[in-house]
Formats: structure tokens, sequence, C-alpha cells
């Protein structure tokens, strides 16, 4: 690993070959928005496809500047999902809300960005 925290692949390393593939659980935080979007719920399932994980290394920078770490993996080591209080609607995640969402049965975070940008557009 590098000074700046990236890998680089090596002949001794797996770097190519971990990808993170299907259903994660993630422990949500008790008063944190995107638990209300779930509706209270303070354990999540959700399906993942990708390669990257955040570098907790950056967590205390990132905190200091607004971010809250709202979704962690169980074992609290990877952060799933990131939210900022100070904002209407700001939520990210790690995993892939789109396979699990339908034309008329949205993904709870769909549909929650929609009646905040509906919200939104009766204040201005």
């Amino acid at each position: 690993m590098s000074s700046e925290g990236l890998q680089q692949r090596g002949a001794d390393t797996d770097l190519g070959g971990t990808m993170r593939l299907g259903a994660y659980e993630a422990k949500l935080g008790a008063n944190s928005h995107v638990s209300s979007v779930y509706g209270g719920a303070t354990t999540i399932s959700e399906r993942h496809r990708h390669r990257y994980e955040v570098n907790s290394a950056y967590r205390d920078a990132l905190e200091q500047g607004g971010l809250v770490f709202s979704g962690m993996s169980p074992d609290g080591l990877l952060p799933e999902i990131v939210e900022r209080p100070d904002h209407p609607w700001f939520i990210g995640v790690q995993f892939h809300p789109e396979l699990k969402s339908r034309p008329f049965d949205p993904h709870p975070l769909f549909a929650s960005f929609i009646a905040a940008a509906v919200q939104q557009a009766r204040l201005v």
C-alpha cells in the first residue's frame, strides 16, 4: 500500500480478485436519516457488486467535515452508508439499490429521494 492508502496490484496480492458480490448486511445508526428511510430498521441487507471500499484511514477527516457514517458492516469496519444531516437529502451508499427496485415498488432510498425533492420544490 502506498503512503496515500492506494493499493497496487502485485504478484503477491489478490487485488484483482476482490469482487464484493451479493447481499451483505449493514447496521444502521439509530438516529440516522437512513434508519428512518428504512422505517426505523437497525439492520438491512443490500446487494453489492464492486471492488472498492472506503479507506477508513480518512474516516476522522471526513467526519470532521460533516459526513456521518450512518451504516456500517456488522463488524464495524466497512462503511456502507454516509449522510449529511445538514442537507435536505444527502445519502451515499456502497451498494446498488436499483437491483431491488421495481416500477411500482421502488427501493426506499428512491422513494425517499423523490419525496425530499418534492418537499424542496415546494419551498422554492
